[in-house]
């Protein structure tokens, strides 16, 4: 069976041959073939670079019932195709492997030879396919936050943080501005166009900025960002890390995500005459986001941890409602000085969501509101934060769910997010989120041994 990628006539594609020049040009010793798990975990098998070959033709083959939701052990064997346009070399070298590179992978179903629907990546191509068939093409712009902690000396994570810096803040109190542009260099070498870079609100906290691409690009992206991010800070002995809340009473780390569609070439978010700049295109997607937002939030705020996040306070977009002016609204709508950069910020995402399924439930949403010509309510320009709940009543504001266990509720009675994920998907997420939310409720966690222990 053949790769997707090869040429008609079973050989190599321009593309490949492309990737096998560059292998040797660059002196890479290992390729890992990378993809992700249902959960968004990034697996990867490494293979000695004169194995590329055979990887493009004949595909790599691996146990398939190892990994987090995807088959049973009597469906074990699958397999890996290289998608040549994911070539990187690493910026960095490892001892064992010396230089190495990295392929993006789409798994294929041994059996039928087609893209396994337990693929995150077919999940997201899948809608993709849905948007092109509806003339759109979706880009994605992501700002993924992340915190520095120190290491102990075993080189375990700990909880204290890197810096003391604060928002927008410079050297001394940003230690990690180093490590920053270090992470930058890195990013850069491996084809991504980082535009920008600053210390975060909370003490150890960053944010680095690359730009927007079309959806499966922007999920490549956002896995290999994670990846780069935590692998550079482990060279300084820091750890690095996505969980959306490590420390309470502080904010916590989002993933705000910038949407928009085109059409033939043209961004069909955009109407000059509108008082926001917005197309009615824009606002029946709108729409769609906002009536499918309590059921995206199981995809997109996928950890127990995530709802530590979604409460008032932190700035935490909780309000299922949209603004031009303030962040206290679930969507917002940024300034654009130009037409093509007419979008919407979906404000609820943390960097610990699986990014194809993100972005899948987000363009499913967005055309479901297209295609039934969903109206968006109005936006509210005041301080969401500020009302009391018959105010928010008044003005028609629901709130996303308050747990994890909610908002699995939500997304198992929305058809159009389970749709979204497919059958498997949907099945093997549901079972593993509802035993995370068990597992957690049965816990009993140091707080409540501080505060209950002794006194009763």
């Amino acid at each position: 069976m053949t790769s997707e990628h090869t040429s008609p006539d079973g050989g190599l594609s321009a593309a490949e041959q492309a990737v096998i020049d560059q292998i040797e040009q660059e002196g890479v010793d290992f390729l890992r073939l990378q993809f992700t798990d249902i959960l968004g975990t990034v697996k990867n098998v490494s293979v000695p670079a004169s194995q590329a070959e055979k990887a493009f033709t004949e595909g790599i083959y691996f146990d398939g019932s190892s990994i987090e939701g995807f088959v049973r052990i009597q469906e074990s064997d699958m397999r890996l195709d290289p998608d040549p346009e994911t070539f990187a070399v690493l910026p960095w070298r490892d001892d064992a492997e010396g230089c190495a590179a990295r392929l993006v992978c789409d798994v294929i179903n041994t059996t039928t030879g087609e893209p396994f629907e337990g693929d995150p990546r077919t999940v997201l191509k899948r809608a993709v396919e849905r948007a092109e068939e509806m003339g759109y093409t979706l880009n994605a712009g992501p700002e993924p936050e992340f915190f520095v902690f120190d290491t102990d000396e075993n080189g375990g994570p700990t909880t204290e943080t890197h810096d003391a810096g604060g928002y927008f803040d410079l050297a001394p109190k940003d230690l990690a501005s180093d490590l920053r542009r270090e992470i930058i260099y890195n990013l850069d070498a491996m084809g991504f166009e980082v535009e920008a870079s600053h210390h975060e609100v909370a003490e150890g906290q960053h944010e680095i900025d690359f730009k927007y691409d079309d959806a499966l690009s922007t999920a490549d992206n956002i896995a290999t960002f994670r990846s780069v991010v935590r692998a550079t800070a482990a060279l300084h002995d820091l750890h690095a890390t996505f969980m959306p809340k490590p420390i309470p009473h502080i904010n916590g780390s989002g993933m705000h995500t910038h949407l928009s569609l085109f059409e033939d070439g043209e961004n069909a978010f955009h109407d000059g005459d509108d008082e926001f700049d917005l197309s009615e295109t824009a606002y029946s997607f709108l729409a769609g986001i906002l009536e499918h937002a309590p059921a995206i939030a199981a995809v997109t705020n996928p950890t127990v941890n995530s709802y530590k996040r979604l409460i008032p306070g932190y700035e935490a977009p909780i309000y299922v409602a949209w603004s031009d002016t303030n962040r206290s609204a679930l969507v917002r709508k940024p300034a654009a000085r130009i037409p093509a950069a007419s979008r919407i910020e979906l404000r609820s995402p943390d960097p610990s969501c699986n990014p194809y399924l993100a972005l899948a439930v987000m363009i499913h949403a967005g055309l479901d509101g297209i295609e039934n010509d969903l109206d968006a309510p109005d936006p509210v320009r005041e301080n969401i934060y500020e009302f009391d709940e018959e105010t928010r009543k008044e003005y028609g504001i629901d709130t996303l769910p308050p747990n994890l266990g909610a908002a699995v509720d939500e997304l198992e009675d929305d058809e159009v997010v389970l749709d979204a994920l497919g059958d498997h998907v949907a099945e093997k997420f549901v079972e593993a989120k509802r035993a995370e939310y068990d597992e957690y409720r049965a816990d009993v966690s140091q707080w409540e041994l501080d505060r209950y222990l002794a006194k009763y």
